[in-house]
């Protein structure tokens, strides 16, 4: 490793994903860029996989030309996997711009992580695509992951972006435009699409093997189940509606949830359109092309329910329909809990009473709706009990003295306030005079000052800024092995 310092101590590579054999992937080769300019480095998730000591020459190296890191995956890995998309079965999915590029161990719980990637260059699934990524998408999903994760949502997070000197052409922005390639970390690249596709390929074999695998390093209390399947099942199905009810407290609309877009970790990750919204709209949609709006902010649950149904057929050579089924319809009941629980952590309060704190969250979402107040303005007033002179200071004072609000406001007064909301590193938070909100607009002028003339700075200012904001509502910190 030229010009680099070695991995920390904390370093604890885990190469896993080899042990399901070449039925579930293809050995791959990166993509020669012409150049490595690096842009965005995350040493502060770096440091949680011993990665933050390497000189830039030696990151450049690893997640731009791609050479191995010590003791992992000799070669990257496009995995395989099939999935619906906008409700219509595609078997030709896989991984057709991106690969597997390493696994190691999470030094703060444990966690089973990956380095993928994104944009790093063709695979056998890229079917008619370049393989490549622009370097626009990789900003937005920088400010996707950072927003995300600022606002409690277990979400991947973007490791590294490099740009890598191509033109590229795309029908979506101006063209041509600059090109990327990009490493995400996340708690594993299972998707419900991998169990679908082994379903639909009669392998049965192979899907009890994903399945093992799974339940060994996701989900291990399911093998001390009477029905380990239908634990791992139930498992996913908690873990997915509290992924949706956190992007719902988050205000955020994925864009895109396909099944191959799912992983069985509850882990949000794979972002191509996206939006946050400015105001409570349950029709509100991030793709353009939803013209139906199948995956506008509302109907999200639905989406992740209608996706736990393929994934239970998926699972039916293993388990039984009377056994799922009932797991199946616990959603809605998990996902209302968790929304509750995720709206009050956001507001930094902690009501010990079940009852309380689901009329407390449904009191705020009826506000939200009647009186379609900015929405990330709401959280950033209410936080920690709606304090009087916090509120009084607020664009909306006259809004929250008067219904829907009133009670609201008396009843998060009253409500005890968890843990860790002043703690250390809270304190740039709280001299914020107004919320750290992430619209369209926003968006487009950090890409504008890159585009138009190099300037990195509103993106760099834009990440600290969302990082002071997360310090009040930290993320959660991922499922131990």
């Amino acid at each position: 490793m030229p010009d680099s310092a070695s991995p920390s101590t904390c370093y604890r590579p885990d190469v896993r994903h080899t042990a399901l054999g070449d039925a579930h992937y293809d050995p791959v080769e990166a993509a020669a860029f012409p150049q490595h300019v690096l842009r965005f480095r995350n040493d502060r998730w770096a440091a949680r996989v011993g990665l933050d000591g390497l000189k830039d020459r030696a990151w450049l190296d690893h997640f731009g030309g791609f050479e191995p890191l010590p003791d992992n995956l000799k070669r990257p890995l496009a995995l395989r996997y099939h999935g619906h998309q906008f409700r219509v079965y595609n078997p030709d999915l896989g991984d057709g711009r991106g690969f597997l590029f390493a696994q190691m161990r999470d030094a703060a719980d444990g966690r089973l992580l990956d380095l993928g990637t994104k944009g790093s260059g063709q695979t056998p699934w890229s079917r008619s695509g370049d393989g490549r990524l622009t370097l626009k998408g990789g900003v937005r999903e920088i400010l996707a992951t950072e927003t995300l994760e600022a606002r409690g949502v277990y979400t991947s997070k973007t490791f590294s972006l490099i740009e890598t000197g191509e033109k590229l052409w795309r029908n979506d922005e101006p063209s041509p435009t600059r090109s990327a390639v990009m490493v995400r970390l996340s708690h594993g690249h299972i998707r419900l699409g991998s169990f679908q596709r082994l379903r639909a390929l009669e392998q049965e074999a192979e899907l009890k093997r994903l399945v093992e695998h799974s339940i060994e390093h996701y989900w291990p209390a399911a093998a001390e189940a009477a029905d380990p399947v239908a634990a791992f099942y139930e498992a996913v199905v908690q873990a997915v509606a509290e992924l949706g009810a956190s992007w719902f407290a988050a205000g955020f609309v994925h864009g895109v949830l396909n099944t191959d877009n799912i992983a069985i970790t509850g882990e949000s990750f794979d972002y191509g359109p996206w939006r946050f919204l400015e105001r409570y709209d349950p029709g509100f949609t991030a793709a353009y092309f939803d013209q139906g709006g199948l995956y506008a902010f509302g109907r999200q649950a639905e989406a992740l329910h209608w996706n736990l149904a393929r994934f239970a057929e998926a699972l039916l050579p293993l388990a039984s329909l009377e056994t799922l089924e009932p797991l199946f319809k616990s959603f809605g009941d998990r996902f209302d809990r968790a929304l509750a629980d995720k709206t009050l952590h956001r507001l930094g309060v902690a009501p010990e009473d079940a009852a309380e704190r689901e009329a407390l969250a449904q009191g705020v979402w009826r506000g939200l709706h009647e009186s379609e107040p900015p929405f990330e303005r709401v959280f950033f007033d209410l936080i920690g009990g709606a304090a009087p002179e916090r509120l009084a200071a607020s664009p909306l004072a006259e809004l929250y003295a008067a219904d829907p609000w009133r009670d609201v406001v008396a009843a998060l007064r009253d409500a005890p306030v968890r843990d860790g909301l002043h703690g250390p590193g809270t304190e740039a938070f709280w001299a914020q005079e107004a919320p750290e909100d992430m619209l369209i607009e926003e968006v487009e002028a950090i890409w504008d000052a890159i585009d138009k003339a190099d300037y990195w700075a509103p993106l760099h200012a834009k990440v600290a800024r969302l990082r002071a904001a997360g310090a009040v509502a930290p993320p959660p910190e991922g499922r131990p092995d």
